[in-house]
């Protein structure tokens, strides 16, 4: 099951999307190729699948994170729980 995605902002200086994951919703293996900020709506747990290896992480509403472009990872949504954070990539 795939993650739907909702452009809320798209200009020459933001892609701001909302990201919805029912349980066991997926993003799809995938490259950011910008920088970008995670504001998550909903606290609970991602599991990451990343070259390196799976881990599960621990998100918590608005705790905002921010990682580097290039970052390679597939994005699961392992609760029970509709799962849902807004991504900002930096242009």
């Amino acid at each position: 099951m795939q993650a739907v995605g909702t452009v809320q902002v798209d200009n020459e200086r933001v892609l701001v999307t909302e990201w919805r994951f029912a349980p066991g919703a997926e993003t799809g293996a995938h490259v950011h190729q910008m920088d970008y900020v995670v504001v998550p709506m909903t606290s609970g747990t991602l599991r990451l699948v990343e070259p390196a290896g799976v881990r599960d992480v621990q998100l918590t509403a608005g705790s905002s994170y921010t990682r580097p472009a290039g970052v390679s990872h597939n994005v699961i949504n392992v609760n029970d729980f509709e799962f849902v954070f807004v991504e900002v990539e930096i242009r």
